[in-house]
């Protein structure tokens, strides 16, 4: 199984997107080769987010499969009226007369020096969305997976979660067409003691903690990669949570309101008589992204932060 980055998978899965799906159309974003090769499928629009992906919602409805990069997601913030409140309700207002294939990726995250404006981290927008899918993908097969499966199979719209700090993280990526499905959480790493629920970028975090807390504590956390939040794996999740009765949920989303809560309230609901401890949450503060490199790194949720939680509940 050959081994690239996880800017390299999306890479190949857009190209086995457009030579396998004649309606898919990329617009927006740097596409490289594509350019050349697909330049009668590829549109480089101007910055008006409001006006593209309205024009992208519609092109879905009328058969193509746009896939639509708006660069960092606070961009998608000007086209909220199309995203919200046109794509994810077209579907159910039509009774399933209606597909809306479109695929809008956005970069998140806190990402270095990219500041109150440039590292946004929207997932809980979305999920309180009702008709949106949610890929939050943390390795190179998921990205390339999941934008397949996105692209090629869906009948609804998505949003394709994508953290900018993970796009030089290298693993093992299948050759040919290997769609990943939506709904089916993966367990990274076994474990008897503890559950960390992580999503993208604090999925390998999570991998780093868990390695440290075997070698130290002799503490064997079980990391579970949701890998999709809509729709979620939630049988999985409380598989998990019966097994070892500590939950830690890592999440790089603000903790009010957040990824991190919702998940919470889900185990607090159903899971409660299978705790043995508090529920913990590894999340960013509830405080805009400062620029300084140091204020950065101290609101940025570690590894280190999920030892120290994990401790807290294992004690």
């Amino acid at each position: 199984m050959p081994e690239m980055s996880y800017a390299e998978a999306l890479s190949q899965a857009l190209v086995e997107i457009m030579e396998q799906e004649p309606r898919a159309v990329l617009i927006g974003g740097a596409f490289g080769p594509l350019g050349k090769r697909f330049a009668n499928r590829i549109k480089q629009p101007p910055i008006a987010e409001l006006g593209y992906c309205g024009i992208a919602v519609g092109a879905a409805m009328t058969g193509l499969r746009p896939i639509v990069s708006l660069g960092t997601a606070s961009f998608i913030y000007e086209a909220l009226p199309q995203v919200l409140n046109e794509a994810s309700v077209a579907r159910y207002g039509s009774a399933g007369q209606l597909s809306v294939p479109v695929v809008f990726h956005v970069r998140v995250g806190i990402r270095g020096a990219g500041a109150m404006q440039h590292s946004a981290a929207p997932q809980p927008i979305f999920w309180n969305t009702p008709g949106l899918q949610i890929a939050v993908p943390s390795s190179p097969a998921d990205a390339k997976g999941l934008m397949l499966t996105a692209a090629l199979r869906s009948q609804d719209p998505t949003i394709f979660i994508d953290h900018t700090r993970l796009h030089r993280l290298r693993g093992p990526v299948p050759d040919g067409p290997t769609e990943v499905p939506f709904g089916v959480a993966q367990v990274k790493r076994e474990g008897k003691d503890v559950t960390v629920l992580a999503t993208s970028v604090m999925v390998p975090r999570a991998l780093e903690a868990a390695e440290q807390l075997a070698r130290e504590d002799g503490i064997a956390a079980e990391v579970v990669d949701l890998r999709t939040l809509v729709p979620l794996d939630k049988a999985a999740v409380l598989a998990s949570v019966a097994k070892t009765g500590r939950v830690l949920i890592a999440d790089e989303t603000q903790k009010s309101c957040g990824v991190g809560a919702e998940l919470a309230a889900l185990i607090c609901e159903e899971a409660f008589f299978h705790l043995k401890a508090p529920v913990r949450r590894v999340a960013i503060p509830d405080v805009p992204i400062p620029y300084s490199k140091s204020e950065e790194d101290y609101v940025t949720p570690g590894s280190h932060h999920i030892m120290a939680g994990v401790r807290e509940i294992c004690r």
